[in-house]
C-alpha cells in the first residue's frame, strides 16, 4: 500500500473517475482515439457496454463523444422552462434578444455545473459513510 499524500486520507488519493457516456463511477474500462494518448483524450467507461457505445462514437466523431441526439432535443426541450422561470422572476428582459444557440449554451453551463457538482461531492464522500442497507 501506498503511503498516504501530506494532508490526505487514504480515501483522498483514490482517483475516480466518471463515465464518458453515462456519468456513473467508471471501473476501469477506457479508450483512447487512435491510441495517440497526446493527441486524444483517454476515455473513462463503467461497463464493457458503455466502451462499446462509447468508442463507437469517438470513432465516428474523430476521437470527440458529441452530444446525442436526446441531449440535443432535451436543451431544446429545457427552453420552454427556463423562459418561464425568467418571466416569472421578471428577469426576461435580458434574455428577449438572445439566439437559441446561446440560451442552449446558458442551459448546458447550468447542467454541466449540477453534473460536476455532483461529481466532486461522490468523489469526495467517503465510500464507508453509507448507511447499513438492511
Amino acid at each position: 500500500m501506498l503511503p498516504p499524500l501530506p494532508g490526505c486520507t487514504p480515501v483522498d488519493q483514490v482517483r475516480r473517475l466518471t463515465c464518458a457516456l453515462c456519468s456513473r463511477e467508471a471501473k476501469g474500462f477506457g479508450y483512447v482515439h487512435e491510441l495517440r494518448l497526446g493527441t486524444h483524450p483517454k476515455l473513462s467507461f463503467c461497463s464493457m457496454r458503455c466502451c462499446d457505445a462509447g468508442s463507437a462514437l469517438a470513432r465516428r466523431s474523430g476521437g470527440v463523444i458529441d452530444k446525442t441526439p436526446m441531449e440535443t432535443r432535451a436543451v431544446k426541450d429545457a427552453r420552454r422552462p427556463l423562459a418561464e422561470v425568467l418571466v416569472e422572476l421578471n428577469l426576461m428582459a435580458p434574455f428577449h434578444d438572445r439566439s437559441a444557440t446561446e440560451i442552449d449554451r446558458i442551459i448546458e453551463a447550468c447542467v454541466d455545473g449540477f453534473q460536476a457538482s455532483m461529481q466532486r461531492q461522490a468523489a469526495e464522500r467517503d465510500p464507508l459513510d453509507d448507511p447499513i442497507p438492511f
